[in-house]
């Protein structure tokens, strides 16, 4: 591939897309800077892919699972070994400070050593038979090809948390990044290629989602879609999958909440609130949208979290000393300025930021003000719509069952927290706060890939990711019965 100009991955070569069509990435924090050149692709494209990756896992789902656990095994090495470069060319493609991309980057190697290990695992179960002379079990089988279509906010963690499973269950995989983050996934991908994944087994194609992630949904071969991103384009994967019955795990929207009480060590309690709303300029999740206080506290922190707020500096994500980047496009830009308006509008009380910031270097991104309101009622829309950037709404509560309330009040169910120092309210919240994910005296962020990530109501359809939970969606059980009797034996009939 020569200098900044990438190519899709069909059948372990690099290939140009068939449309003859190209698009741009730039830096969000510096539009001037062009990341790469990527492949505009289309059906075609998506059939070469499919192809491939349903040949492939002819002998693919054959290979013994440790012989594929071992290639991981070495994919997570070199990850490892190029864990600078490969963040230092997210944050360009992405945006995000530079600590955080090497948090990104560490979360796909851990994923990939994680599920090499599974390798040498992937276990059923054995179980006595009723009957005599009968031996019965599980086991996992795989499923096929397994369609991919990743966000732009962790392009190289949630791409793996889906690849490394699905590669070690037995699938073949065909994966559409992000239009505004394809860079992770090519790098990712060139890495598997060197290491020793077999032609086929991997597929990259780039371009929109209309053009390559529809074709994926719809083409007949592929068994299993995985998705990541908003609830409205989650419903349409869902609904795509639902005609030919295939295999959907959709992880999608948040309005994750942090409760304080009034015992909370109000320290910590800011830290939290300051680093789940602003961390990757609020574009996560599980970012925490919502904060409620215990009404004899809850004017303190927002005159703590106001100061800390507005003394956080924005900027190119590579200088080391910035703590907050850019929104990750315009669109996204606007649509925190104009969830803003709204705010103000509805009658909520702007405490700090809310404007686009500008000048000098300001001007070449799409930089946003660390945003607090306060006042924030359960009518209005900044407390019930995602808004996907930094932008913190703050209520209050008289009671700890009035806070388990607000906290529900939600049509999402991804994470949230409390910071209390009352293990009765801890562990009461951890029970009746419905969520996914749950945090006592921490943010709402920080999921570690050996607990299953994932959210109930519309954040997601019941699936999970990560842990070993996530070898479920990639794979099939089988129960086996061997009958070593030598007679005809009826399970039931003949054991009454």
């Amino acid at each position: 591939m020569s200098d900044k100009v990438y190519k899709n991955f069909i059948n372990g070569q690099w290939v140009a897309s068939k449309s003859g069509q190209t698009f741009e990435n730039r830096n969000p924090a510096n539009k001037d800077e062009v990341v790469g050149v990527f492949q505009k692709s289309n059906q075609d494209d998506v059939n070469d892919a499919v192809t491939a990756a349903a040949e492939a896992y002819k002998t693919w789902r054959l290979v013994p699972a440790p012989k594929r656990g071992e290639i991981l095994y070495r994919v997570a090495n070199r990850l490892f070994a190029e864990k600078e470069r490969l963040s230092q060319e997210m944050t360009r493609e992405m945006g995000k400070i530079i600590a955080e991309t090497r948090g990104d980057t560490q979360e796909a190697i851990d994923m990939t050593y994680y599920m090499a290990g599974e390798g040498r695992r992937l276990f059923g179960q054995t179980t006595p038979s009723e009957l005599g002379n009968k031996f019965c079990m599980t086991m996992r089988q795989p499923l096929g090809v397994c369609g991919f279509i990743t966000p732009w906010n962790f392009p190289m963690a949630i791409p793996s948390w889906k690849s490394m499973p699905a590669l070690i269950c037995g699938n073949t995989v065909v994966i559409k990044p992000a239009t505004d983050t394809p860079l992770s996934v090519v790098n990712m991908v060139k890495v598997m290629d060197e290491e020793g994944i077999p032609p086929g087994v991997i597929n990259m194609v780039t371009g929109s989602g209309g053009a390559v992630g529809q074709p994926i949904i719809n083409d007949p071969r592929t068994r299993v879609i995985s998705f990541t991103g908003s609830t409205e384009v989650g419903r349409k994967v869902s609904e795509g999958c639902a005609p030919t019955f295939k295999h959907a795990c959709l992880e999608m929207g948040g309005k994750n909440v942090q409760i304080v009480m009034d015992d909370a060590d109000l320290e910590l309690a800011v830290d939290g609130a300051l680093w789940g709303a602003f961390g990757t300029t609020g574009q996560r999740c599980t970012a925490t949208s919502r904060l409620i206080c215990h009404k004899d506290v809850v004017g303190k922190v927002i005159s703590m979290l106001a100061k800390r707020a507005a003394a956080l500096k924005v900027g190119n994500g590579l200088d080391e000393s910035v703590q907050m980047g850019p929104a990750v496009n315009e669109g996204q830009l606007n649509t925190v300025l104009e969830y803003v308006e709204i705010g103000k509008k509805d009658g909520a009380r702007l405490v700090t930021g809310g404007e686009r910031l500008t000048g000098g270097d300001y001007d070449k991104g799409f930089f946003v003000q660390p945003t607090i309101f306060a006042d924030v009622t359960q009518s209005m829309r900044i407390w019930k719509e995602e808004i996907f950037g930094p932008v913190l709404s703050i209520g209050s509560f008289s009671t700890f069952e009035e806070a388990i309330e607000m906290a529900n009040d939600t049509p999402y169910g991804l994470s949230a927290s409390i910071y209390t120092q009352n293990v009765n309210y801890a562990y009461a919240a951890m029970r009746d706060v419905y969520t996914g994910i749950f945090y006592v005296n921490a943010p709402t962020i920080g999921a570690e890939t050996h607990l299953p990530f994932g959210g109930t109501k519309e954040t997601g359809n019941g699936h999970r990711e990560a842990a070993t939970a996530c070898l479920d969606v990639f794979s099939e059980w089988k129960s086996v019965y061997v009958d070593f009797s030598g007679t005809f034996q009826r399970a039931q009939i003949d054991n009454q």
